[in-house]
């Protein structure tokens, strides 16, 4: 009966959503924050539809919200076009390393001096709050090919790229945690394998792969004439899985690997592709229902010169992103849904003080901080520091942490603040999100 009711409540809101898009496009308002105001209303604080014990369901969660975080990690790379040689990567990398860093640094900070936690798990904390994410964070990313602005660029870097890092020190706070005496050996251990091999380690083995098998499958599409016919969900839920399980293996970052296999995939299409070409899924686009033996599609003269491996990159790369986002929506709606379920119970009103100081404060600082010089104008800079949206992201390292055992005091304010904390980013943003943006826009134009 209750899987029964789980099914009935996902369908509904799924229903909801789609009924109300045409409505809700018009308004300052994500699907985010429906999403968590129709599971407080299902929940116990409203009519008492559905329960959720976290404690009990953190194993499931963990894997539930870390499937979420490998389809929207490998759709946003599958977004990112730009050669890596490109100047736009810089603000990526200084979004997902110091700027992250910095993050991590001030939320502990913040929970020292405000709330006197101890250290260790004051940068736990920070580890599980500090990075930016990929999945409610789509809105703010490119939504295009052939988007090449680097707010929206450094944005999708960087929720592509923090996850993996931030897990490095979610691990460290664990083990601080742990550690009954001064660290010893564990710490450097901790650097090395930690830091310096596994997150190269994993970002090498997806990019490796994603570009590997690209090129393989557009060369043996190419040479069968079969582009319009092949699965290419079978080749997303296989790479994904690749990545994940070979960086897994090699002792480095899944999430990066998954990343890196996407951006890799991304970049064999790139090199289908010549320069003067725009990106094939764009190309593509009038003749795939002609391919698939619509003859209401016409053909035109443009798209005709197009040779077989474009045609094929092209649709492969559309489908994937299809299905990717399919996916990533979903997973999105039914999080956060279960999100605004187990809210009430577990609201503690210092998240809005750790909230307030994280977005207004920590974040901002962290990104003017920075010495972007000619790489971001003022207006872009400004954007950057507040766009920090957390969201599922931190949700998992929080059941990740849960399920390492930690104390029953530990656990709950854990769970408090951070549940509190993504409950806040979702309104906040998701209530800024479109105003910013087209004010964003209107003055780029």
């Amino acid at each position: 009966m209750t899987f029964t009711i789980w099914v009935a409540v996902l369908g509904t809101v799924l229903l909801i959503l789609a009924l109300t898009s045409s409505y809700l496009r018009w308004l300052p308002i994500t699907t985010s924050v429906v999403c968590l105001a129709l599971g407080v209303i299902i929940g116990p604080a409203g009519v008492g539809l559905l329960q959720l014990d976290i404690r009990k369901a953190a194993d499931w969660m963990e894997s539930l919200t870390e499937v979420a975080l490998l389809f929207s990690l490998f759709v946003s790379g599958l977004k990112l076009r730009l050669p890596l040689a490109d100047r736009s990567w810089w603000v990526a990398f200084g979004l997902a390393g110091p700027v992250l860093g910095l993050g991590i640094l001030g939320v502990a900070l913040v929970l020292h001096v405000l709330l006197d936690l101890d250290w260790s798990f004051a940068l736990l904390l920070g580890a599980i709050l500090a990075p930016t994410d990929p999945v409610l964070a789509s809105m703010v990313q490119v939504n295009d090919a052939q988007d090449h602005d680097r707010v929206r660029f450094g944005l999708s870097g960087e929720a592509g790229l923090n996850d993996g890092v931030a897990f490095a020190f979610v691990i460290l706070g664990v083990l601080l945690l742990k550690q009954d005496s001064a660290p010893q050996h564990w710490l450097a251990d901790w650097l090395l394998y930690g830091m310096l091999w596994a997150i190269p380690a994993g970002l090498l083995c997806g990019y490796g792969l994603g570009h590997g098998l690209g090129r393989l499958t557009l060369r043996l599409r190419t040479r069968h004439a079969d582009s319009s016919v092949s699965p290419n969900d079978y080749l997303s839920f296989a790479l994904i899985a690749l990545a994940y399980v070979v960086a897994e293996l090699v002792h480095g970052y899944g999430f990066l690997s998954v990343f890196a296999a996407g951006l890799g995939l991304r970049q064999a299409e790139v090199h289908a592709n010549s320069a003067s070409h725009p990106p094939a899924e764009h190309l593509v686009q009038p003749v795939v229902g002609h391919l698939h033996g619509d003859p209401g599609q016409s053909v035109h003269g443009d798209v005709q010169a197009l040779e077989e491996r474009q045609v094929a990159a092209g649709i492969m790369l559309g489908d994937m992103l299809s299905l990717g986002s399919l996916v990533e929506r979903a997973m999105e709606v039914f999080i956060v849904t279960l999100l605004g379920v187990v809210l009430p119970a577990h609201w503690d009103w210092r998240g809005l003080l750790l909230g307030a100081l994280l977005f207004l404060v920590v974040r901002p600082l962290s990104v003017l901080a920075m010495p972007w010089g000619t790489l971001l104008d003022r207006h872009q800079r400004l954007l950057l520091a507040w766009f920090g949206i957390r969201g599922i992201g931190s949700m998992y390292y929080l059941f990740y942490a849960l399920n390492h055992q930690l104390e029953p005091a530990q656990a709950t304010l854990s769970i408090q603040l951070t549940l509190s904390v993504v409950a806040l980013s979702i309104l906040v943003h998701g209530l800024s999100t479109q105003p910013l943006l087209q004010h964003y826009q209107r003055r780029h134009r």
